[in-house]
């Protein structure tokens, strides 16, 4: 009998391995539908839909290891991220998907909440949260959306050798930013950039991303401290905001 292992288990989502075998389990059906269709979807490689059940998704594991975890050092070479910023590009340059993200006030109303709430609560310091908001507002600038992938962690990318082997949990996949995506991807990654751009291309405006850095940190810390997840382990993103302010 294959081993089973959470992978991930929170009051949204839990993910189990069996075997070669991923069950996507979710409270939002929702989520799911968005996934199988972004998986149909997206021009790059991704796992295969094995089934589906309401709730639950079943997913071919893919070939590769990600590359890497927010707080330790890349073990992947620059070319296999060069590899990974031509997918990202070839995933922004498709058709766009038929759903929408929320808009920039959505996306700023919600990080003004979540900025009063780590201010209220004593989380962060009033300075070092007020000035990342502050360095988050070049995020709203106007840009054309592109299909993004939405939580495009460094986890979620695998390659093997230079070769990227399968991009993986599109459920926040839409019309979005695609700085965002180039963003989250290298958020505690700062070093790993320059060689993601070269193979994206170097149409980008770096403080944007930096931006974003600091949005997508301030946004995530309450729900990761509620879902069991600590924002504060080194590399994490209160090093982010942290390493942010004090560059400011």
């Amino acid at each position: 009998m294959d081993e089973v292992r959470v992978v991930v288990a929170h009051s949204e989502r839990t993910t189990l391995r069996v075997g070669d075998t991923f069950l996507k389990i979710d409270s939002d059906d929702a989520n799911l539908e968005v996934e199988v269709e972004a998986i149909r979807l997206a021009p790059v490689p991704t796992p295969e839909v094995l089934w589906r059940k309401p709730n639950v998704l079943a997913l071919a594991a893919v070939r590769g290891t990600a590359l890497g975890v927010l707080g330790a050092p890349s073990p992947a070479s620059p070319d296999a991220w060069a590899a990974a910023g031509a997918a990202v590009r070839k995933l922004h340059e498709a058709p766009l998907p038929p759903w929408s993200a929320p808009t920039s006030e959505d996306i700023a109303a919600k990080l003004d909440g979540e900025c009063e709430w780590l201010i209220a609560n004593g989380v962060l310091p009033a300075d070092l949260v007020t000035r990342n908001r502050e360095l988050a507002e070049l995020a709203f600038r106007p840009w054309t959306p592109v299909f993004a992938h939405g939580d495009l962690q460094i986890t979620h990318i695998f390659t093997h050798g230079d070769e990227v082997t399968g991009i993986i949990d599109w459920s926040e996949a839409s019309q979005g930013d695609p700085l965002n995506d180039l963003a989250v991807l290298t958020l505690g990654h700062e070093e790993c950039l320059d060689d993601l751009l070269a193979g994206y291309g170097t149409d980008v405006d770096v403080e944007v991303i930096r931006a974003w850095w600091s949005l997508r940190s301030l946004r995530a810390s309450r729900w990761l401290m509620e879902h069991g997840f600590d924002p504060n382990t080194p590399g994490g993103e209160f090093d982010v905001l942290r390493a942010a302010y004090e560059r400011s």
